[in-house]
C-alpha cells in the first residue's frame, strides 16, 4: 500500500534444563518480534526428540490461541519465527519453522536473511534428486545441513561444514533432538542475541527486546561466523575463520524496535543521533518538527533537540490495520492512507513543518503524507530523511526495490525529487552521517543499498523461482 521498506523476519529459540511450556514462552517472544514479519509465524517444540509444531498465515495473535499452544505440550526446547518473505512466496509450505526428518534424527530451523547463492544450491540439490516442498532459501540451508550431517559425528559439525557452502545473510536457530544451535553468517548481516532465563536456561533472538519480553537477561551478541551450541552440558562455541562484521545499518534506522540493543548500541539512541546529525547537515528554518510513526519519531526528537525547533506529535497511526487492507483503485488507496495515518491538525496548521521519515523508496508514501499535511493547513513541508537515498537493491534480506523503481535513481537531484513529491525542500542523511549514528557499536556496517559497495559478491541478476512463474510467461 505504501510502497515502502518492509520488515525482515524474526527468530526466537529457547533451551530449558527441565521440561516446561516452552511454546508459551516462545509465543510471547514472537509477539516482541512481530514488527519484523507480519505475513506468517510458527513455533516448534522438542519433547525428548519428538517435535510438535503449529504455524499459519497471519499475525502471532491470530495464528495461536490457548488450544494450539496447549497442543505443543511440554518440552525443553522450542524455536519460533515471524515471517516477511523476501525469497519465496507467502504460502503454507514456506512458513517456518522448517521441520526436516532425516536418517539421523529430526531438525527444526528458523532463518532471518537471504542467501546470495540460493539458486546455485537448489539447482545442485535438484540434480542430486532432492524434492523441494517450499520455495524459500531456508530449505536450501536445511538440505545442506542434512547432507553434511550424514558425514559428521554431530549436528554442530554438520552446520559448520554447511556454513562453508551457503553464502549471504543468515542468522539461524536450529533445533535437533537434544541441542539448540544458533549460527550467524561470517559477515553478521542480521542481528542475533544470546540471553539467559531465570531458571538456568538460554534464549536466542533477533533482538534483545524479545529477551526482555520473556523476563530474560541479555548476555551478548552472537558473533559473525559463530556456531553456538546449547545442550544439557552447557554452552560451547565454534567459529568459522575470516569472519568480519557488516551488520545492516538499516537495523538501527528502521527495522529494530527502539528498545532493543544491538552490538552494544541502543536503537533509540542511534535514531536520536541520526536526527541530530541530520539537523547539522540539513538545517531549515521552521516552526515545528514532526516524525512519521514509528521509526521517524526518535529521529524527529533528535532533530528537534539539536535544532532547538519544537517537537510536536503530527500523526495518529492506526495500529490495527494489517497489510491485507489494500484497495485496488486510486480513490480507495487515498482513503486507506488516511485510515492508516491521520494528521493532528492542531499541531501543524499554519506552520512551517519539518517532517522526518526514515526513507524514501518510490516516493509514493512521501507524496501522500506531504499532501495530507498541506491539506490540513501546513504552510510549508520540509522533508528530512534519516538515511541516505536508496540507489541500489539489497541482496541480504531487506526488500529494497530494483533500481528502476527507486526514486533516487530516477532523478538527479534532491530538488527534483522534492518537486515530484510536493515537498518545499528535501534533505538526506549523508553516508558519513549514517556510519556515525551507532556511536557505541562494536561492528562495521553494510551500506550497499546506499553506496552500491557490498561486502561480498552479489548475484548479477535477481532470481525468480521457476515454481512461482506461469509456464508460458
Amino acid at each position: 500500500m505504501f510502497n515502502s521498506i518492509h520488515e525482515e523476519c524474526g527468530v526466537f529459540g529457547i533451551f530449558e534444563p527441565k521440561p516446561k511450556m516452552v511454546g508459551d514462552i516462545t509465543y510471547f517472544g514472537l509477539f516482541a518480534l512481530q514488527h519484523r514479519g507480519q505475513e506468517a509465524c510458527g513455533i516448534a517444540v522438542c519433547d525428548d526428540g519428538i517435535m510438535r509444531y503449529h504455524k499459519g498465515i497471519g499475525l502471532v495473535g491470530d495464528v495461536f490461541n490457548k488450544e494450539s499452544l496447549t497442543s505443543l505440550g511440554m518440552g525443553n526446547m522450542a524455536v519460533g519465527h515471524v515471517r516477511y518473505s523476501t525469497t519465496g512466496v507467502n504460502n503454507m509450505n514456506n512458513i517456518q519453522p522448517l521441520i526436516v526428518n532425516h536418517i539421523k534424527g529430526n531438525l527444526a530451523i528458523v532463518h532471518n536473511g537471504n542467501l546470495t547463492n540460493a539458486q546455485e544450491l537448489r539447482h545442485k540439490f535438484e540434480l542430486e534428486g532432492a524434492i523441494f516442498r517450499a520455495t524459500s532459501d531456508t530449505e536450501d540451508i536445511a538440505y545442506q545441513i542434512v547432507k553434511e550431517r550424514l558425514k559428521t559425528k554431530s549436528i554442530e559439525e554438520a552446520i559448520k561444514n554447511a556454513m562453508k557452502e551457503i553464502k549471504g545473510a543468515y542468522s539461524c536457530v536450529a533445533m535437533s533432538s537434544q541441542k539448540l544451535i544458533a549460527f550467524r553468517d561470517i559477515n553478521g548481516f542480521r542481528p542475533l542475541i544470546l540471553g539467559k532465563t531465570n531458571t538456568g536456561g538460554y534464549i536466542v533472538a533477533s533482538e534483545s527486546s524479545a529477551i526482555d519480553a520473556v523476563n530474560g537477561t541479555i548476555i551478548r551478541d552472537i558473533k559473525p561466523g559463530e556456531i553456538l551450541t546449547i545442550s544439557k552440558e552447557g554452552i560451547q562455541s565454534d567459529f568459522l575463520p575470516n569472519a568480519s562484521s557488516s551488520l545492516c545499518i538499516f537495523e538501527f534506522i528502521y527495522f529494530a524496535r527502539p528498545d532493543s540493543i544491538i552490538e552494544g548500541t541502543s536503537v533509540h539512541k542511534a535514531r536520536l543521533n541520526a536526527g541530530k546529525i541530520l539537523a547539522k547537515e540539513s538545517p531549515v528554518d521552521a516552526d515545528i518538527v514532526i516524525g512519521v510513526p514509528d521509526s521517524g519519531i526518535d529521529a524527529a526528537i533528535g532533530y528537534s533537540q539539536e535544532s532547538k525547533i519544537p517537537y510536536g506529535v503530527g500523526f495518529v497511526k492506526n495500529k490495527y490495520m494489517g497489510r491485507s487492507f489494500i484497495k485496488p483503485t486510486q480513490e480507495e488507496r487515498n482513503i486507506t492512507v488516511k485510515i492508516k495515518l491521520n494528521v493532528i491538525k492542531e499541531t501543524i496548521e499554519n506552520k512551517r513543518v519539518i517532517l522526518i521519515d526514515d526513507s524514501i523508496v518510490r516516493g509514493t508514501t512521501s507524496a501522500h503524507i506531504i499532501k495530507l499535511l498541506k491539506d490540513n493547513g501546513a504552510k510549508e513541508v520540509h522533508l528530512r530523511i534519516s538515511a541516505p537515498p536508496f540507489k541500489h537493491p539489497c541482496y541480504f534480506g531487506t526488500d529494497i526495490d530494483s533500481e528502476e523503481n527507486l526514486i533516487a535513481c530516477k532523478y538527479k537531484s534532491t530538488d527534483e525529487i522534492a518537486k515530484v513529491i510536493g515537498a518545499d525542500s528535501l534533505g538526506y542523511l549523508s553516508l558519513d552521517g549514517v556510519h556515525n549514528l551507532a556511536e557505541n557499536s562494536k561492528c562495521h556496517f553494510c551500506d550497499g543499498c546506499f553506496s552500491g559497495k557490498y561486502p561480498i559478491d552479489v548475484p548479477k541478476e535477481s532470481y525468480k523461482n521457476k515454481f512461482e512463474e506461469k509456464i508460458n510467461k
